[in-house]
């Protein structure tokens, strides 16, 4: 008996003690990889500085590295100050260049006051920018080649997070399955925890396994190496869930939650406090006010210079459409745009004309696109598919006030009318104009893929609309082409 005691103590402590070490790990594998970052930073934004001090026309002194040092500094401490080491579970590669850019150009605004106040000379503003313009480089260069980098490997699986989601219901396996897509994230879910599980697929040959409940949170953690949990939702009563959120903070891993009503949630979202209540104030987007009646003027002048530029591509398309096969150059097609009115879309014809054409019916959860049914392109149409110029002509629907530059894609008339009775939320696209790209697309939602990822995708850019993110769609548009251009 005094044997069985001590034998229990004794693996209770090394329990313990195993507990202590891999929580200790799990802190400094992400403290390390932030220091990695920090030292990246430092190590471009001298060699950038140095450069942009040696490359100035006149003779360098002493206090021209001095200033350039003082430059460096400060703008890793407005990096520093604006959150830019906070591990993230994703920042895009144009997100984290503009907060470059907000960090170097506040530098030197700062620097230019200072020169200011102690030695106004008019060659120190040139130095300034200088300084500013090669820190922008250096700076954004290292930081993206070590995000790609980081994100190729993250990809083949040579390294990432083994990812515990908390709750097996509709909301758990979308986020497992989210995770699963995007491999570039850095989170491989291993499985669900849930008492009581409304899904388990643990006997399917791909199906996440669920490793236990709540109370197995520790040893589920310590024998699969977690790092990040994922909170969803579940039938476990609230003092649960908050004791397990705390557990998890205490065994060093890190925790997300999936706020209630998350449909709800845009980034506007400010936290107000009732006694010692959180109260989420979500700012929401008039898609009839004044911001979307000047970006539909705003896209109208944009698709009349568009098309000026542009006329010289423009012909030589319609004379190669006409040499290809006989048939019109331009292919009209019924869409539904804005509150669900119907208009016709325009494109290049890229396929031969067929007398009888059966209707597509897309596979159950994808969306229609892409080459349905008989391959009838012409060489042609198939170049102008694969690098996006048949969609040109939508311009002129822009010009008309038909369609927008960005938003949703327009989809055809008999699948809107079923999409919108069957599909979450799809009827919420048709709150704004359609656009020649989208959310969607530039997260590769082209042709035939996930109808429920588009229509979400789509509304989170209604909803988080801004001037900002237009612009960061028509950066992330090029790459997308590329890429596309790049695969066939």
């Amino acid at each position: 008996m005094a044997s069985t005691v001590a034998e229990k103590f004794h693996d209770s402590h090394a329990t313990s003690a195993l507990t202590v070490d891999s929580t200790e790990q799990r802190r400094l594998t992400r403290l390390k990889r932030v220091r990695t970052y920090r030292i990246a930073d430092s190590a471009m934004l001298m060699l950038a500085v140095t450069t942009a001090v040696l490359a100035s026309p006149g003779t360098t002194t002493t206090s021209d590295f001095l200033w350039a040092a003082g430059y460096a500094l400060l703008t890793l401490l407005i990096l520093e100050g604006r959150g830019f080491y906070t591990l993230r579970l994703h920042q895009s590669p144009v997100d984290m260049m503009a907060r470059i850019f907000a960090a170097t150009s506040i530098a030197a605004m700062v620097l230019t006051f200072a020169h200011a106040i102690v030695d106004n000379e008019p060659e120190l503003a040139q130095q300034t920018l200088r300084l500013w313009v090669f820190a922008l480089v250096f700076l954004g260069a290292g930081r993206l080649g070590l995000t790609l980098d980081r994100q190729r490997a993250l990809r083949r699986g040579e390294t990432g997070s083994n990812t515990l989601v908390v709750g097996s219901g509709s909301v758990g396996h979308l986020i497992a399955q989210r995770l699963i897509d995007r491999p570039e994230l850095g989170l491989r879910p291993i499985g669900f925890l849930d008492k009581d599980p409304l899904i388990d697929n643990s006997a399917d040959r791909d199906g996440l396994p669920v490793l236990g409940a709540s109370w197995d949170l520790e040893d589920v953690v310590q024998r699969y190496n977690v790092e990040q949990v994922v909170v969803t939702f579940s039938t476990a009563p609230h003092a649960v869930m908050l004791g397990l959120i705390r557990r998890c903070r205490e065994l060093g891993v890190e925790v997300v939650v999936v706020p209630r009503l998350f449909e709800e949630v845009n980034n506007r979202v400010e936290v107000e406090h009732l006694g010692g209540v959180p109260l989420l104030r979500a700012a929401t987007v008039d898609p009839k006010g004044w911001q979307f009646t000047f970006k539909y003027a705003l896209d109208r002048v944009l698709a009349g210079i568009g098309l000026l530029l542009i006329s010289p591509l423009l012909l030589a398309i319609m004379l190669a459409v006409r040499l290809s096969s006989p048939g019109p150059i331009l292919y009209h097609q019924r869409r539904v745009g804005l509150d669900g009115r119907e208009f016709d879309m325009l494109k290049f014809r890229s396929m031969r004309v067929a007398e009888t054409i059966d209707e597509f019916v897309p596979v159950d959860g994808l969306a229609p696109g892409g080459i349905e049914g008989v391959d009838r392109r012409t060489r042609v149409g198939e170049w102008m598919r694969r690098t996006s110029l048949d969609e040109l002509p939508q311009l002129i629907n822009v010009l008309r006030g038909d369609m927008s530059l960005i938003g949703p894609r327009p989809e055809r008339t008999s699948y809107a009318n079923s999409f919108t009775e069957h599909v979450y939320r799809y009827g919420d696209r048709h709150r704004v104009k359609s656009g020649l790209t989208g959310w969607a697309q530039v997260q590769g939602l082209r042709g035939q893929t996930s109808l429920t990822d588009r229509v979400e995708w789509d509304n989170y850019y209604i909803e988080n609309w801004s001037f900002w993110l237009d612009v960061k769609i028509v950066l992330m548009t090029v790459p997308a082409l590329l890429g596309r251009v790049g695969a066939e």
